[in-house]
């Protein structure tokens, strides 16, 4: 079959009609979800609307925005004004060389990565790129396509570093994500945090509220009207001062983490938003102290994957001074 993928109508080229053939990886996807990837930055709403109205049709025909579109389909794309988009800067050379070693599993269908603190997952305002848009990037470059297909199943903060599950097919991303929708995945985090914190405290739960602050800025606290959160807990090593800590937390709410372990008295070392002054020498510690250590799930088709990250340098030489030092007596 020809390639007939973003060919303008030949009707009238001058309306920039395109007709769309859906690709392997988009096999199973919904309409609706492969148009937003065709238009983004167009609203929701209006995609719907365009649906709707018949201008969107497969295989010459109207179709709704369920239908569960084929490889080789033939999508008509009407033309849509699109409000123009600053151009994902190629990622450095030694950002790419970073991201090639943090590879930590991949398939045919996933690949996991330890993600570098300070990396976004994502594009956002004010950013050059993020994780998910330099191994685009990175990936259409060694393919020698225009477009590699790779999406987060789920995301981390900024300043935390770790595992990032990425799908490279729409349909292992949508079974991944129901997985992380119905409790399968496990994701187990390491943290450093100031003070002694108690092997007796196993669980925190604690519902979480999001708030807006100044320049656009958000915070979450603790509050009974906000969403359940729950964090599961373990000591793993009591450093005196310190202490290193296991999270696993059973809900994925902004922050959750960071906030229980402010809760509990315990805040996170070198974490600007939740930590208070402390009476040591760590809350100059200016990087987050906080690593996605580990994912485990299994495949569509019954396989286990468990991967683990190892710490990052800021973390690991942390750790590495604080065992050196003499501990107090409790």
């Amino acid at each position: 079959m020809p390639d007939t993928a973003n060919i303008p109508e030949q009707t009238d080229p001058n309306r920039q009609v395109r007709l769309v053939e859906v690709p392997v990886h988009a096999d199973g996807q919904r309409l609706d979800n492969f148009l937003l990837t065709q238009l983004k930055g167009v609203p929701k709403s209006h995609v719907y609307r365009l649906i709707r109205k018949g201008e969107v049709r497969v295989n010459k025909k109207r179709a709704q925005a369920d239908t569960r579109l084929k490889s080789a389909d033939l999508v008509r794309v009407p033309p849509v004004r699109v409000a123009a988009r600053e151009a994902v800067q190629p990622p450095g050379e030694a950002l790419r060389a970073l991201l090639r070693d943090a590879i930590l599993f991949e398939n045919q269908d996933i690949l996991v990565v330890n993600k570098p603190q300070g990396l976004a997952v994502h594009l956002g305002s004010g950013l050059q790129t993020g994780l998910i848009e330099a191994l685009r990037w990175m990936r259409a470059q060694e393919e020698g396509t225009e477009n590699a297909y790779l999406e987060l199943v789920h995301r981390i903060d900024k300043d935390t570093s770790g595992c990032v599950l990425i799908a490279k097919n729409s349909l292992i991303l949508k079974a991944l994500q129901k997985e992380f929708k119905v409790k399968n995945i496990t994701k187990r985090y390491q943290m450093i945090v100031h003070g002694r914190w108690p092997a007796t405290l196993l669980t925190i739960d604690a519902p979480l509220q999001r708030r807006d602050i100044e320049n656009n800025e958000k915070i979450v606290t603790v509050d009974p009207a906000g969403k359940a959160s729950v964090t599961h807990f373990r000591l793993l090593e009591d450093l005196g001062s310190v202490s290193l800590v296991e999270a696993s937390p059973l809900t994925g709410r902004t922050h959750q983490i960071r906030v229980h372990a402010q809760h509990a008295g315990h805040p996170i070392v070198g974490d600007p938003k939740y930590t208070l002054a402390q009476p040591d020498a760590l809350d100059r510690q200016y990087q987050l102290c906080l690593h996605a250590a580990s994912i485990a799930f299994r495949m569509p088709d019954g396989e286990a994957v468990e991967v683990h990250a190892p710490l990052q340098e800021n973390m690991s030489r942390l750790l590495e001074s604080l065992r050196r030092q003499p501990r107090r007596r409790s």
